[in-house]
């Protein structure tokens, strides 16, 4: 029953071949996985815009000055500086893997000539501060050129350090490292409007830390039960009013806004507002609590209203009116019959975003087939476009896309049942006051901007 040596030798050499090619691929798809997309956000003046990625990097991109010869490029955006932000780490308490992945990123008001960004991914905040240098010292006396140290000896003169001009060299430090806060996984950071403070959410817990203080947060939610079997929903999003520094909302799993003031108490789980729909029997359905668990929450820039996403509808909602909300918009209600097989494929738990545009007329949030939804709140019109190396040739305009229930499909339609849900738009962003967004998609980034003529 043994085999001849040389066969043995042949199916061993066959194996390790099949198990290196295996190892290939995996290093490949992993690279690939490395690069999708999964955060981006332009900070206070729209000059920057960063985005962080599956791999653990940040990519910053520089809007182009603008020239008297070419005045249409003022809107394109170069890449400034790609720093690795995070790493993947291990827990070895917990036998846990924490990934590098990047989950949110905001921007700190620039105070200088530097700028500073907020990175986390599931455990650790990191403060990165970004610079330019375009001169380097010279002349030291204790060093040479080379940067090893002289003999004091054989220094018989003092020279006076000058600096010398170089290439422009953009620097990436990080300045600050918020660690070992939280439990659970960081979903969410939101800088405060003093700008001072800024909160970090996981699933169960909102923590407040000071920008200049990393060994010290102040728990202010706690919605963790005693026992972990009574737990029914888990918080999701969580943001700063953008002039209020005591008043804060988080979203919940369960369709649920609430808004909560610091003034009021140190632990803040007793909101001062609770904002939900009530849902309707007759929509009830096994998928129901699934799809009303809030994805995004996001405050109007003048701080009047709130925006909400679910898996189906983006909700406006006023500070003042908490039995239902202002505004309801459909982005994909044509998916409602498709919750079965979205739900075998998992995405139904995808978690979309949504943005306002910078006068809180127009809001924008993605779906799938890379198509991406706006809504006009004044003229009550939307507007389906697709965000694909195809349909986005430089300076080419995007056509509207709709898509077909049933029926005869028209020309320029695309059927329900051809929608490809491997392509989604799930991260967006606009410019805080033009009409400039950020899409992206899987590994891919789309900058759009209003015709120029």
């Amino acid at each position: 029953n043994y085999l001849p040596l040389e066969c043995g030798f042949g199916c061993i050499h066959k194996l390790i071949t099949q198990v290196a090619s295996l190892v290939y691929i995996k290093a490949l798809l992993c690279s690939v996985a490395a690069d999708i997309i999964s955060t981006v956000e332009f900070n206070s003046t729209g000059e920057l815009l960063a985005t962080g990625d599956k791999g653990g990097r940040v990519v910053v991109f520089q809007r182009e000055q603008e020239s008297k010869n070419q005045p249409h490029r003022r809107g394109e955006y170069n890449v400034y500086s790609t720093f690795q932000s995070h790493e993947p780490e291990f827990d070895y308490l917990k036998s846990l893997e924490i990934e590098e992945k990047i989950n949110k990123i905001r921007w700190l008001p620039q105070q200088n000539a530097a700028y500073f960004l907020l990175s986390t991914n599931d455990k650790t905040v990191k403060l990165w501060k970004i610079s330019e240098r375009d001169k380097r010292p010279e002349g030291y006396n204790l060093k040479d050129e080379d940067g090893r140290i002289r003999d004091p000896a054989t220094i018989t003169t003092l020279r006076v350090p000058v600096l010398q001009p170089m290439d422009l060299m953009v620097e990436a430090t990080p300045r600050r490292v918020f660690s070992n806060a939280h439990t659970y996984h960081i979903n969410s950071i939101s800088v405060n409007s003093d700008y001072e403070t800024f909160m970090s959410t996981d699933d169960l817990r909102i923590n407040l830390w000071n920008l200049e203080i990393t060994n010290r947060s102040f728990n202010i939610v706690d919605i963790k039960p005693a026992n972990m079997e009574e737990l029914t929903e888990v918080i999701t999003a969580a943001e700063f009013h953008p002039h209020q520094c005591n008043t804060f909302v988080y979203s919940s799993s369960k369709g649920s806004i609430r808004l909560c003031d610091m003034r009021a108490s140190a632990l803040c789980d007793n909101h001062s507002k609770f904002f939900e729909e009530p849902e309707d029997p007759s929509n009830r359905s096994f998928f129901s609590e699934i799809i009303s668990s809030i994805s995004d929450v996001k405050f109007s820039h003048s701080g009047r209203y709130l925006m909400t996403r679910d898996y189906l509808t983006v909700k406006i909602w006023d500070l003042n009116m908490e039995s239902k909300p202002l505004e309801t918009y459909q982005v994909h209600d044509y998916l409602r019959s498709k919750l079965c097989s979205l739900y075998e494929n998992d995405c139904i738990f995808d978690k979309f975003e949504c943005v306002w545009n910078g006068s809180d007329s127009v809001i924008m949030t993605g779906s799938y087939n890379n198509f991406f939804r706006m809504f006009d709140r004044n003229t009550k019109r939307d507007v389906t476009l697709e965000a694909s190396r195809e349909n986005s040739k430089p300076r080419a305009i995007l056509k509207p896309r709709k898509v077909c229930v049933g029926g005869k499909r028209r020309k320029d339609e695309i059927s329900v049942d051809s929608l490809d849900f491997s392509k989604k738009i799930i991260h967006t962003a606009w410019h805080p006051s033009e009409n400039i967004i950020a899409v992206a998609a899987t590994n891919n980034l789309y900058i759009f901007q209003d015709k120029v003529n």
